[in-house]
């Protein structure tokens, strides 16, 4: 009786696998574009569907999974590095870490601030911008008008980035930080929108317009600003309350300085990875590289990782920046699949649902991948978006209780995203119901 129950549940596997691969492989939305989707059972080794796993596709946001991981061994989940100083006789000389956490509006970090104000020393900022390029290989050029193309910098300050933000019911809006109020422009309203703001393309300088249909409306607009490092020791100056002068002398760079420790990890790890914040992502490569070498470059950070972090993927890592914004970065599943493992491995599940967007629930799937009323979600998972790309790879619960590891990269559909999720959203759904 034992054998023949065995036997029955072994069919009974075998045909949900099948039926898992047929909803997938004949799907006629899935057969429209180039599609990779790998479906692993940890704990019985076994693969369960394999599409194109060995290919390589352009993978967008599910780069920051690399990111994470990287930034997690490296940094850990305690405070990070968010300044280099040295105390020289009556001065102190300090220097950006790439810490993205310095009065950025929702990290809204002082410690900085703070260390600075108490200091009875002379204040010089070193230079170390140009170890930073604002953008990354690959980026388009007229993203500077967006938020999820902030420009990269040695010492970012308000997250490198102003915000136009109302509540419901006030009359106006506010400017943070303000000091960027007298570089406002008032212009006429353009179509049917009731708020707009546009920085010029090469100057600190913003047009924008708000009409009276916008009083009892919210809204919350970032906008990056042009970064350098005059400004910056402007920006700290000004909340300091103290001069700050700018140096250049690249032989302090060469000493070993202190550090002063401010943001929780933890933190930026969780925002990076719900919202797929990009300006997070390419910051904490920076701080990988400090952490290395007292230096700034996301290329030695991911060249530090791909030899001594994922030398064992079974595809190597094609990979030129922490969030994924360049369509030079390409991934295969399979090694997606081996990465996931990696962060089980290492991470308990408890911090991967913290840091991880949920399906229906948190992050960029909570309008997505919903469990069944009353039920908590069954998706845990990253998602990945640009123009002819879009991807989700992470953690599938069943109703039986396994946890599932999946890679879902879909490249080159001539349809939309809403498309190609929904149609996921049945796939996933029947592996969280049957398997």
């Amino acid at each position: 009786m034992r054998k023949l129950l065995l036997l029955s549940l072994v069919i009974f596997s075998s045909c949900t696998v099948q039926k898992i691969n047929k909803s997938v492989s004949k799907s006629q939305v899935f057969d429209q574009g180039h599609l990779g989707f790998m479906l692993v059972d940890p704990v019985k080794d076994k693969v369960l569907v394999d599409i194109n796993s060995d290919k390589y596709f352009i993978p967008a946001s599910n780069t920051k999974l690399f990111t994470f991981y990287t930034s997690y061994t490296i940094l850990g989940d305690s405070l990070v590095n968010g300044l280099n100083y040295l105390e020289k006789g009556d001065s102190l000389i300090f220097w950006g870490t790439g810490d993205p956490s310095l009065l950025h509006p929702d990290l809204k970090n002082t410690k900085v601030i703070e260390f600075l104000k108490q200091q009875d020393k002379q204040l010089y900022l070193l230079d170390n911008f140009d170890q930073v390029s604002a953008f990354g290989s690959g980026w388009s050029w007229d993203w500077y008008n967006a938020y999820y193309a902030a420009e990269r910098s040695a010492m970012p300050v308000y997250g490198d980035i102003v915000r136009f933000a109302k509540k419901e019911g006030d009359s106006t809006f506010t400017i943070y930080p303000p000091r960027f109020d007298s570089a406002m422009k008032l212009i006429e309203p353009k179509g049917n929108s009731s708020s707009s703001f546009r920085r010029n393309h090469l100057e600190n300088k913003f047009d924008y317009f708000v009409t009276s249909e916008a009083t009892d409306k919210r809204f919350e607009t970032d906008i990056p600003f042009i970064t350098s490092a005059n400004l910056t020791a402007q920006l700290i100056s000004e909340a300091v309350g103290k001069e700050i002068t700018l140096i250049s002398n690249v032989n302090y760079l060469e000493e070993e300085p202190k550090k002063l420790l401010t943001a929780p990890a933890d933190s930026i790890y969780s925002q990076m990875m719900k919202i797929s914040d990009n300006f997070l992502a390419e910051q904490l490569l920076l701080l990988v590289s400090d952490q290395l070498d007292n230096k700034l470059s996301t290329a030695d950070a991911i060249a530090y990782a791909k030899e001594n972090l994922f030398a064992d993927l079974p595809d190597e890592p094609l990979w030129v920046d922490g969030s994924g914004l360049s369509s030079r970065n390409m991934f295969t599943p399979r090694s997606i699949i081996a990465l996931l493992g990696k962060i089980r491995a290492e991470i308990p599940m408890d911090k991967i649902k913290a840091y991880f967007p949920a399906g229906g629930e948190s992050g960029t799937i909570r309008n997505w991948y919903p469990a069944d009323e009353g039920q908590p979600p069954y998706i845990y998972a990253k998602t990945g978006t640009l123009s002819m790309s879009n991807a989700l790879s992470g953690y599938l619960l069943t109703k039986s209780g396994k946890i599932l590891h999946f890679s879902c990269l879909m490249n080159n559909y001539p349809i939309s995203g809403n498309e190609l999720k929904t149609e996921l959203t049945k796939v996933l759904y029947y592996i969280h119901d049957k398997y």
